[in-house]
C-alpha cells in the first residue's frame, strides 16, 4: 500500500474499525474511504456494489459486524447470523467484482471449537462443536473465512482472515446487556464504586480464562498483516497470555480503586472454558502485541470516563 492508496475501512465507527483508521493515519495513509452506516448500509447488496463502483477501493479492511457479549449473543441469535452474513457476502463479492487488490476480514476467536486444544492453532478450526451460546455469530464468521479462501481459490483474489483474541479498549461498547467481557467488568465495577455498593455480582463461576488484547495492538496487527501476509488461510493475533475472569475483575478493581467484595452467580452460564490463541505465525512474520493488560485497562477506563461521564 502507498500513502495515497484508496483504502476502505468497513465499520470505521466501531471499536476495531476506528482503531484501524487511527493506525493507518499514524502510518501516513491519507486516502481513506469512510462511510457511516447511515450513508452506506452494508446489508444492502445494490448499495454496496454501487459504492464500490464509484469509490473504486484498492484495499479493504472488513471490520464491520454486529457484535456483542454473552447476553447479546444469547438474545439476538437470528440477528447475529443474518446481519453478519449479509455484510460479509456483500463486501467480499463486491470486492471481487471491483478487482480489489487485497481484503482483510476480521474474524473472532469464538470460531474455535468449544473443547479446543489450548493454545488454539489455526489448524484446529472445524475440529469440533462450537460453543452453543454464540454459535450463530461463530458460524457467520466461519463463513467469512471460507468465503475469503474460496474467492482466493476460484478467482485468485488476495483475500484473507485475521482471528483476534478478545479485544477491549478505546471506543468499546459499554451497553449493560450487549457489551463484551472487559467493558462489562469496567462498567460494573465503576458503578459499584460510584454507588458505594458493598459487592459486585458477576455471571458464572469466575473460572473461565480469557485472552484480552488492547484493540490498538489488533489494529497494528491488521495494518502489518495487510502488507506482510500473503496467504489465504486465517491467521491468529493475540497477546499470548490469558487470565481467569476472577483475575481480570480483580485487576479492574485495582485500576478503578474499588475495594468491595466479588460475588459470582454460578446459575448463569460461563461460556467457553478457555480461549487462548497460538499467535506464532504472526510472530514469525515480525508482529507482537505491545500493550500489557493493566496499561490497557487504564487507557480503556479513562476513555470510558471521558465518553460516558
Amino acid at each position: 500500500m502507498n500513502t495515497d492508496t484508496r483504502i476502505f475501512v468497513a465499520g470505521h465507527n466501531g471499536m476495531v474499525g476506528s482503531a484501524i483508521v487511527r493506525e493507518l493515519q499514524r502510518n501516513g495513509f491519507t486516502n481513506l474511504l469512510l462511510k457511516s452506516k447511515a450513508a452506506l448500509d452494508l446489508t444492502r447488496q445494490a448499495d454496496v456494489e454501487r459504492f464500490f463502483a464509484e469509490a473504486r477501493p484498492e484495499y479493504i479492511f472488513l471490520a464491520a459486524a454486529k457484535v456483542g457479549g454473552l447476553m447479546a449473543n444469547k438474545t439476538y441469535r437470528a440477528d447475529f447470523i443474518t446481519i453478519n452474513l449479509q455484510i460479509q457476502t456483500n463486501v467480499i463479492h463486491a470486492a471481487y467484482l471491483q478487482g480489489v487488490k487485497k481484503l482483510l476480514f476480521m474474524a473472532s476467536s469464538c470460531i474455535y471449537p468449544r473443547e479446543c486444544s489450548q493454545p488454539m492453532r489455526e489448524e484446529h478450526l472445524w475440529s469440533g462443536h462450537l460453543e452453543p451460546t454464540n454459535s450463530p455469530y461463530a458460524v457467520a464468521k466461519l463463513a467469512g473465512i471460507e468465503m475469503c479462501r474460496a474467492y482466493h481459490d476460484q478467482h485468485g483474489c488476495a483475500f484473507f482472515s485475521v482471528v483476534p483474541s478478545n479485544l477491549f479498549g478505546l471506543y468499546d461498547n459499554y451497553h449493560p446487556e450487549n457489551s463484551h467481557v472487559m467493558a462489562a467488568l469496567i462498567s460494573k465495577v465503576h458503578r459499584a464504586k460510584a454507588e458505594n455498593q458493598p459487592a459486585v455480582t458477576l455471571w458464572g463461576t469466575g473460572t473461565p480464562r480469557r485472552e484480552l488484547m488492547d484493540v490498538e495492538d489488533a489494529a497494528k496487527a491488521a495494518v502489518f498483516l495487510m502488507q506482510h501476509y500473503h496467504d489465504a488461510d486465517p491467521i491468529n493475533i493475540g497477546l499470548g497470555t490469558d487470565h481467569s475472569i476472577r483475575e481480570l475483575v480483580e485487576t479492574v478493581c485495582e485500576v478503578i480503586g474499588y475495594q468491595g467484595k466479588l460475588e459470582f452467580d454460578a446459575t448463569k452460564p460461563d461460556g467457553i472454558a478457555r480461549k487462548l490463541l497460538d499467535s506464532s505465525r504472526a510472530a514469525a512474520l515480525g508482529w507482537k502485541a505491545e500493550t500489557n493488560l493493566r496499561d490497557g485497562i487504564k487507557r480503556a477506563y479513562a476513555d470510558y470516563l471521558q465518553r460516558h461521564f
